[in-house]
């Protein structure tokens, strides 16, 4: 009996194995170092930038100079308290959507990032500046829970809909809004998770027939 890549990547995915606790735990531990990183910035920004990384590159709706900020807005924050809002709930559905495999969460994240980028440049408000990681945060919870659906994967449903018991208060932010909050931009994050996880879905692998190699006896 063989026990190949495929093999431990499935047992990495498979709930319950060691390989899965493994995974889950580099995951953590990748996310946890996503956010000093996100913390840096916002020193740098508020100490020497005083604020102007944020006009610089954040999404401008509708202005080209603005386009740039589908690549750079998700690592921006108006302010520590929107960061200290975004770290936690990045950290738990990032763990999550990287314990999948490392390859297609980074593919992933870019289609969230582009989806819910170009989206709000597209349609939203060009009287405004938009920057955060939330939109990348509903990408995620989207991925999650479409990852559920079209893997037949019970685990990624039940994370997805316990990360929404916790924070349902918050997806009514999906929702048009009078606040200074874009909707768009987690209604469309939200809308690439879905795409990414149809779009990066592992198939499940066809069992092989198994060989057997003649025996020699005498006779």
């Amino acid at each position: 009996m063989s026990y190949d890549g495929a093999d431990a990547q499935s047992d990495a995915t498979k709930f319950g194995t060691p390989a899965f606790y493994a995974s889950l735990g580099r995951a953590f531990v990748t996310m946890c170092a996503v956010i000093p990183f996100l913390f840096l910035i916002e020193v740098i920004d508020r100490g020497i930038g005083h604020g102007r990384l944020d006009a610089a590159g954040g999404i401008i709706p509708h202005h080209l100079y603005g386009l740039d900020g589908v690549l750079f807005s998700p690592f921006l924050h108006a302010g520590w308290d929107h960061l200290y809002g975004n770290a936690v709930p990045l950290i738990l559905v990032g763990t999550f959507a990287l314990a999948g495999g490392g390859r297609r969460f980074i593919w992933s994240t870019l289609v969230i990032m582009l989806v819910s980028g170009l989206g709000v440049w597209l349609i939203g408000d060009p009287r405004t500046v938009v920057v955060g990681a939330s939109g990348v945060i509903f990408g995620y919870l989207g991925l999650l829970l479409t990852r559920g659906l079209v893997e037949r994967s019970w685990w990624n449903l039940a994370v997805a809909a316990f990360i929404g018991l916790l924070y349902w208060y918050q997806l009514y932010n999906i929702l048009p809004t009078d606040q200074p909050i874009s909707w768009q931009g987690h209604l469309l994050g939200l809308l690439g998770g879905v795409i990414a996880a149809i779009l990066f879905r592992r198939k499940k692998l066809k069992p092989q027939p198994a060989l057997y190699a003649p025996t020699l006896t005498d006779g």
